[in-house]
């Protein structure tokens, strides 16, 4: 039991720590839909651990039509996990998530297929999957990755990289990691780079490298029929 109550005071604590709107404890208790829901899932999968079935079905239920977020009593969350707002969040049963996660409003840690077994991703630590962004199959995300916002994630996803598009592309910045320092979280989800915008600018630039070519070939041809 003391184990259960520090586990909470951890996720509590992570509210204060990536939260800027949190005031104080109160608050945090009674207005995060997204702490309640963790603390109802921690009970509901101690149930299920047991092999229990339908209480920890029913209590997830609950806590979803509480929470606007459902997460499968089987689902494995680790420490200092935060759900930002959290309506529309969904985390499916064999889903496995690490330390120091946030997650924010409509994301989906979905299954692919109907075979028994591991279908659900497995997510590092320190890792922010963004608004709407989905990662489905039983394929991990590595630890210090950021899934872009409405991105849609089908295939792993190394350490120290930032996945956007549908589907999802993995961008490493300079050929280098994304993060050196592994004890914070980064939660700049808003600011990530543009695959498609860059091979768009690079299209764009070849043509106008094409265009100058032309001109000075045309230019040359009527300068030698003169």
């Amino acid at each position: 039991m003391k184990g259960f109550f520090r586990t909470i005071r951890e996720d509590i604590d992570a509210i204060f720590e990536r939260d800027p709107a949190a005031q104080n404890v109160l608050e945090v208790m009674l207005c995060y839909p997204g702490l309640h829901a963790i603390i109802i899932h921690r009970i509901s999968h101690a149930l299920f651990k047991r092999g229990l079935v339908i209480l920890p079905r029913f209590i997830s239920n609950i806590a979803r039509f509480l929470t606007g977020i459902e997460i499968h009593p089987g689902a494995k969350i680790g420490r200092k996990v935060f759900i930002d707002h959290g309506t529309g969040v969904v985390i499916g049963e064999t889903t496995e998530i690490g330390d120091n996660v946030t997650i924010y409003q409509g994301a989906t840690l979905g299954g692919t297929g109907k075979d028994k077994g591991k279908r659900h991703p497995t997510i590092g630590n320190n890792v922010v999957i963004s608004c709407g962004a989905k990662v489905l199959g039983p394929f991990k995300v590595g630890d210090n990755s950021k899934v872009g916002a409405g991105s849609v994630v089908l295939r792993e996803v190394p350490a120290d990289c930032t996945v956007v598009g549908v589907p999802g592309q993995i961008v490493i910045k300079e050929n280098k990691k994304v993060r050196t320092v592994y004890n914070e979280v980064d939660l700049e989800h808003g600011k990530l780079p543009d695959p498609i915008a860059e091979e768009l600018g690079c299209l764009q630039r070849r043509i106008i490298e094409l265009e100058k070519k032309l001109s000075e070939m045309e230019r040359r041809s009527k300068n030698e029929a003169v």
